[in-house]
């Protein structure tokens, strides 16, 4: 059996290659195949372009590189001619992933959308294109089958939100930590986001907020999580362009570390959330984008949020900013109350532990290889391999590490 898979983003390679671990125990002879990134590699996939290079997002930004989409969706198409794989599974990045469910669809493949776009938040006409292109949509989020079923999409099902498999096996480094809690004053985690274009937009505002911060709060220390070494090169040119004295240190690849470390944090909005939630650690969410963009967005924005944890929470239990302007007074002033006022801060913690609880259920992966097998069974009998046992579930808990 051979199944290609597509990830675009470093948070959907994550998630391609738990899926891959899941599949491959259900399926020992698979051949992966595919668009990705590292992990998808260390998986065992084999990649036909490293498409995580290519995280863009905004229109001129995807014009600026549409002559590799072009080239890559010859490349995809090509391989669906001549292989013919078994099952075409897409991993969130909606535009390019439309054009590719197209092409295998047109070759007779059967497609799986696995941790589909946020179409209900800003772009609800598109699920005409679901319908068309792909056959199974395995939802991250509770409330997504329902909006699905009702617009004619009937195979859209929840299987939970791969994001917290890959918590409940995350080991931490003791020595960083210890090193780290060992100097006992408050600590700020900046998390300016996994893309390059985020992290330029955001962390100005992050480390001018942190400056504000110091001025009230002049024991508070501040750690930057860049998702790799480039980015952490980057974030120390944006400090030395913002001429600011801080106590602050800049790493790299440290970003769990740190989420367990923080008294607070400051975040792009993205997956992290999730991580943010599981260890309660109270938090504003950013996004900075150019007024253009904005006024652009608010035209198709349908959500009353932008942060995955709000969405779930139906509430805002994270403060969070979708704007073209400097909001570093506002990070500010959350982080300063959180600080100070220690019911304040027990509150934010209490909201995020009761939705932890609730909503933070690992095993994702093994239900979406369910049913991903349960359906390549089904239109296959005559090949079929019976899925092998059952998979329980778990609840995360996890408290946040004592002060």
């Amino acid at each position: 059996m051979r199944i290609f898979l597509s990830a675009g983003e470093p948070s959907g390679d994550l998630h391609a290659a738990n899926l891959i671990h899941s599949l491959r125990r259900r399926l020992p002879q698979a051949e992966f195949v595919g668009f990705g990134g590292d992990r998808m590699e260390k998986a065992g996939a084999t990649l036909l372009y490293p498409l995580v290079t290519l995280a863009v997002m905004w229109f001129g930004r995807v014009l600026l590189n549409i002559h590799k989409f072009f080239r890559l969706l010859y490349v995809a198409d090509q391989y669906f001619l001549k292989e013919k794989p078994d099952a075409v599974i897409l991993i969130d990045y909606p535009g390019f992933h439309w054009w590719v469910a197209r092409r295998a669809k047109a070759r007779g493949i059967p497609v799986f959308y696995y941790v589909p776009p946020q179409l209900w938040a800003w772009a609800g006409w598109r699920v005409k294109k679901v319908r068309k292109f792909v056959d199974h949509v395995l939802c991250s989020l509770p409330f997504e089958p329902a909006w699905y079923q009702a617009r004619g999409v009937p195979d859209a099902v929840y299987i939970g939100h791969p994001y917290f498999d890959e918590l409940t096996e995350r080991t931490l480094d003791p020595a960083f930590i210890q090193d780290e809690e060992a100097k006992a004053t408050p600590l700020v985690a900046i998390l300016p986001g996994s893309r390059t274009q985020e992290l330029v937009r955001n962390l100005p505002i992050m480390l001018r907020a942190a400056a504000k911060l110091a001025a009230v709060r002049p024991d508070a220390r501040f750690a930057v999580a860049c998702l790799h070494e480039k980015h952490q090169e980057l974030a120390r040119e944006i400090l030395a362009q913002e001429k600011l004295e801080l106590p602050l240190v800049i790493h790299a690849a440290r970003t769990p570390e740190l989420i367990r470390l923080a008294d607070v944090a400051w975040a792009v909005s993205g997956s992290v959330g999730l991580e943010l939630m599981v260890e309660a650690l109270p938090s504003v969410v950013l996004y900075k984008i150019r007024p253009f963009d904005l006024w652009v967005a608010r035209k198709f924005i349908k959500s009353k949020f932008i942060s995955l944890v709000n969405l779930l929470a139906d509430a805002e239990v994270m403060p969070e900013y979708l704007t073209a302007q400097d909001v570093s007074g506002d990070l500010a002033k959350w982080a300063e109350s959180w600080l100070s006022d220690p019911a304040k801060r027990e509150q934010a913690v209490s909201a995020l532990e009761a939705l932890r609880d609730r909503v933070a259920v690992p095993g994702a992966s093994d239900r979406a290889a369910d049913r991903i097998v349960h359906a390549l069974d089904a239109a296959r009998p005559q090949d079929a391999n019976a899925i092998r046992g059952t998979h329980g579930t778990k609840r995360i808990h996890r408290g946040h590490a004592s002060r």
